[in-house]
C-alpha cells in the first residue's frame, strides 16, 4: 500500500504583491485594511520575504526519505500555493490513502479544522480516504529535538533566562478550549524537563498576539524582560515551541520585534535555532505519521470485518 502524507502549513505570500491577496484568504475573503497591508508587507520585506514554503517543501523530502518507497509526501499550505487541494492532486494517482500532519504539535479544533475540511474534500475529489494526524506534542523525539536545541543554544551562555513561547490566542478560543493551552503547557513541560532545566531557570510565555480590541492571553513574552532584567538576567534565550520552521512569527515577531524590546530592557537577546529540516525531525513527524498510518489500517479493518 503506497499512502500520501501532507505537511500542512499555513502558508506565505509569494512576494509583496501577492500580500492583499493573502491576507484576504487568512480573513475568510474580508479585505484587509489598506494600513493592515502595508505593516504586513513592511515585516516580510523585513525579514527578506518568508522562507516557510521552501522550508516546508524540504521537510517534505527529508521525510519521504526517512519513511522509504510506501509514501509520498508534499507540502501543502492552508492559505497559499501550494495548496492542499494541490498536493492532492499532485500524488493522487500514485496513493492509495492520505495521512494529513499539521505543522503544529499541539491541536485546537477552533483553530485548526480548517486543515481537516481541506483535507476531507480535496481527499473526497480524489477518491481517497484520509485522516488526520491530530495532536503529536509529547511524541518524545520531538521532545528530545527541542531540548537538545536548547542545550545547543544555552551553551556559551551565562545562566540566561529561558523563555518558552507559543503563539498567543484570544480569551475566547480558551474559553472554548482550554485543553489547546494545556497541550501548551504541557509541551513546555516536557521539554524543559528533557532539557535539564530546574524550575528557576524557565517560564512559560505567549507571543505575536493579534492587534484586535478583545482580550488575548498573557503574559507576552515582551512585558517579562523588564522584571527579568531587575532579578539580575543578562540574557534571554527564547523557545518557540509550537513552531517548527523559520517564518514570520520567529524571524520578525521575535528576531526584530521582541529583540529590540530585550535590548530596551538591558538583556542580550538569543533563541534556539528552528527545526527546519534537520533529521531528527523527519524522525519524529514519520513516528507521527507512522500512528496515523495504524490507526487507519486498524480502522478500515474495524469496518470491514464480519
Amino acid at each position: 500500500m503506497t499512502t500520501g502524507v501532507l505537511l500542512m502549513t499555513y502558508g506565505a505570500p509569494r512576494d509583496e504583491r501577492d500580500v492583499p491577496e493573502y491576507l484576504a484568504r487568512v480573513r475568510g475573503g474580508r479585505a484587509p485594511s489598506g494600513e493592515l497591508v502595508a505593516e504586513i508587507a513592511r515585516r516580510y520585506r523585513v525579514i527578506g520575504g518568508s522562507p516557510l514554503v521552501r522550508i516546508t517543501k524540504a521537510q517534505a523530502a527529508a521525510l519521504e526519505r526517512e519513511l522509504g518507497e510506501s509514501y509520498r509526501v508534499r507540502a501543502a499550505m492552508r492559505f497559499s500555493a501550494p495548496t492542499v487541494r494541490d498536493a492532492v492532486r499532485d500524488i493522487a494517482g500514485d496513493v492509495e490513502a492520505l495521512v494529513g500532519v499539521v505543522l503544529s504539535p499541539q491541536w485546537s479544533d477552533l483553530l485548526m479544522s480548517g486543515y481537516r475540511r481541506a483535507l476531507e474534500e480535496a481527499a473526497a475529489e480524489s477518491k481517497l480516504p484520509c485522516r488526520l494526524t491530530g495532536a503529536w506534542h509529547e511524541q518524545p523525539l520531538f521532545v528530545e529535538l527541542v531540548a537538545r536545541l536548547i542545550r545547543e543554544a544555552r551553551g556559551s551562555l551565562e545562566r540566561p533566562a529561558i523563555l518558552l513561547t507559543a503563539h498567543s490566542i484570544p480569551r475566547r478560543v480558551h474559553d472554548a478550549e482550554p485543553g489547546y493551552v494545556a497541550q501548551l503547557r504541557q509541551t513546555a513541560d516536557l521539554v524543559a524537563r528533557a532539557a535539564g532545566l530546574a524550575a528557576d531557570e524557565w517560564r512559560f510565555a505567549f507571543q505575536s498576539a493579534g492587534h484586535t480590541q478583545e482580550e488575548w492571553l498573557r503574559p507576552d513574552l515582551v512585558e517579562l524582560f523588564p522584571e527579568l532584567a531587575a532579578a539580575g538576567a543578562r540574557s534571554v534565550l527564547i523557545v518557540p515551541i509550537q513552531f517548527l520552521a523559520d517564518h514570520l512569527e520567529v524571524l520578525y515577531d521575535l528576531d526584530v520585534a521582541a529583540r529590540a524590546q530585550a535590548e530596551a530592557a538591558g538583556l542580550e537577546y538569543h533563541r534556539i535555532a528552528m527545526p527546519n529540516d534537520r533529521p531528527d525531525l523527519a524522525r519524529a513527524l514519520a513516528r507521527v505519521v507512522g500512528v496515523g498510518q495504524r490507526d487507519w489500517e486498524a480502522s478500515a479493518m474495524r469496518v470491514i470485518a464480519p
